[in-house]
């Protein structure tokens, strides 16, 4: 059997552990809704985080304290798929200790897996660079408004 061939998404040409800013998403395996509680209802007009949606707001909150060069200048957690906005300053220190936006995401993923119990993710994840002050606005706007919009939003799942 042959396996289809995935379009390469990563720009061939890029360092991706530079110093800059980039836009993350991570979906749920299958577009599952494992992060909100709506049991519960809302707070402040924000849906309540279920367990697995508590344990994966815990561990964006603590990237900073595992790679003290990256820092998470917006989220949002969504029903099936997180935003981020990755901030990452080498401040000139050795570029082996710099991580890649890939090992960042790939360990974090697996520590909120391990911590639920099982693999929640999609293999991969969607990153765009953040090329200028504009493209940055843009995009701290749609993460603000992310969560009122979800019922025209295209992760969405029924």
């Amino acid at each position: 059997m042959t396996l289809p061939v995935r379009k390469e998404i990563r720009l061939s040409d890029y360092d991706y552990c530079q110093n800059g800013a980039y836009f993350v998403t991570i979906c749920t395996r299958n577009r599952e809704h494992l992060f909100w509680d709506n049991a519960v209802g809302t707070a402040n007009g924000r849906p309540h985080l279920s367990k697995c949606g508590n344990i994966t707001d815990k561990a964006i909150n603590k990237l900073h304290e595992i790679y003290p060069t990256v820092f998470v200048d917006k989220y949002v957690i969504m029903p099936n798929h997180i935003h981020m906005i990755l901030l990452l300053s080498g401040n000139g220190g050795r570029p082996m200790a710099v991580p890649t936006i890939s090992r960042i995401i790939n360990q974090f993923k697996g520590h909120v897996s391990k911590k639920v119990g099982v693999s929640i993710w999609q293999a991969r994840f969607y990153e765009h660079i953040i090329r200028n002050e504009q493209d940055y606005r843009d995009i701290w706007q749609y993460i603000d408004d992310n969560p009122v919009k979800w019922a025209e939003d295209e992760y969405r799942t029924p």
